[in-house]
Order: structure tokens, then C-alpha cells, then sequence
């Protein structure tokens, strides 16, 4: 798997909406060409390359229907990689700055108290 590619691939938006479709059901390349009349069927067909080049989703031709279906793995490697590993760290400044927001409506209300 190369994070690299995976990256790339979810770095732009039509190819994210792309991801978001198939995530919905595997597609056919007409179905997902018509969800984005502004761009040519070409720029289309460039997004999926990009995408099947960085295995988020894999072909499945069938006649003269290619068929696209999502992979997760590389998505779910990327969350273990780089989001899940930082969740405690969040957590832990989610926790401070709360406590921080709390002991600042503690000390405001002693203020107004104190000025009437």
C-alpha cells in the first residue's frame, strides 16, 4: 500500500465524490459520469484511473459495463495510521481546554458577584 498514492487520490474533491457514490453501491462508469455532467467523461475516467491506481477502488468488467467498487482498506489504513493513533492526544486537549472554559465561567461569575 502506498500512502502516497492514497493521498493524492483523496486530495481532490471530485474524486472524494466519487468515493462517496461507490461507497453507496459498486457503479458503473456511465452511472458515475452522469452524477458529474460539468466535467467530460474523460476527466471522469482520469479520477477513476487515479483512484484504481491507488487501490481505492478495483474494476470489475463485465461485458462492455466496467463496473467500480470501493476498496476501504487503503482508507482504513490511513484512519489506523494517522488518525486513530492521535485520538488520545485530542482527547486529552479536548479535556483540558474544557476544563480551562470551566474554570474561566467559575472566575467570571465570582467578578460580576463581587461588582454588585
Amino acid at each position: 500500500m502506498n500512502d502516497a498514492l492514497t493521498w493524492k487520490a483523496l486530495s481532490d474533491p471530485t474524486r472524494r465524490s466519487i468515493l462517496d457514490l461507490l461507497r453507496q453501491r459498486p457503479r458503473t462508469t456511465g452511472d458515475i459520469c452522469s452524477h458529474f455532467p460539468a466535467i467530460t467523461r474523460i476527466a471522469t475516467m482520469r479520477h477513476l484511473s487515479v483512484l484504481e491506481a491507488a487501490y481505492l477502488i478495483f474494476v470489475r468488467r463485465e461485458g462492455r459495463c466496467r463496473w467500480n467498487h470501493l476498496n476501504p482498506v487503503p482508507i482504513q489504513h490511513i484512519y489506523e495510521r494517522w488518525v486513530k493513533s492521535y485520538e488520545p492526544l485530542w482527547a486529552g486537549h479536548g479535556l483540558q481546554l474544557k476544563r480551562f472554559v470551566e474554570s474561566r465561567k467559575g472566575k467570571r461569575h465570582e467578578r460580576t458577584v463581587a461588582s454588585t
